[in-house]
């Protein structure tokens, strides 16, 4: 049996009118969002139905879920917004998340 996958890809996928990228090679896989706005459309979940906020329900955590598979395939997963590296998944015990990220999550709060 393999001890991980090998990948040589190269995919353009529509969401929305814009493109996202995704790219492939060996055990490293990028996945390019255009920008935050696109980013934050992706992980906005259904829309949430009226009324008060219903509590979070403990669970585990879709980013350590992302990296733990990412590991047990032997994958290296780049997330990147507009080229660039926002989340880095399988290349070590937790995802590496950059500056780039934080500051892009703020400045999507005053857009």
């Amino acid at each position: 049996m393999a001890s991980g996958l090998d990948i040589e890809a190269r995919l353009v996928i529509s969401f929305d009118g814009d493109d996202i990228q995704l790219a492939g090679s060996g055990t490293y896989l990028i996945v390019n969002i255009p920008s935050q706005r696109v980013l934050d459309k992706l992980t906005a979940g259904p829309p949430k139905p009226p009324g008060p906020p219903r509590p979070k329900r403990p669970g585990p955590d879709p980013m350590q879920q992302i990296n733990d598979l990412a590991r047990q395939l032997g994958l290296v997963l780049d997330l990147r917004v507009a080229g660039k590296t926002y989340v880095t998944f399988g290349t070590a015990r937790t995802p590496k998340i950059t500056l780039n990220a934080v500051l892009g999550k703020i400045g999507s709060f005053f857009s």
